[in-house]
């Protein structure tokens, strides 16, 4: 079961990540930044995964321990 929590959480992180680097291109606000240099754009790149993979902990924590109480509560 660990090893399914860690895979749901990589792929949830990955796919968190493209749909949130996907709304910060289409933000009008975020296109007049395109010229950052290198470490404001390694910053905002890592703020990204980090806040992906939180998200993806979150949803991840949420829908196992859901479906581990539907187990507790069916009794079995």
């Amino acid at each position: 079961m660990v090893k399914a929590s860690i895979l749901i959480v990589a792929v949830l992180t990955v796919l968190i990540a493209m749909g949130l680097r996907w709304r910060e291109q289409r933000a009008p606000q975020v296109a007049r930044q395109s010229r950052l240099d290198i470490l404001a754009r390694g910053k905002k790149g890592i703020d990204r995964w980090v806040t992906a993979a939180a998200i993806a902990v979150v949803v991840a924590l949420l829908v196992i321990g859901g479906l581990n109480w539907l187990r507790v509560w069916q009794g079995g």
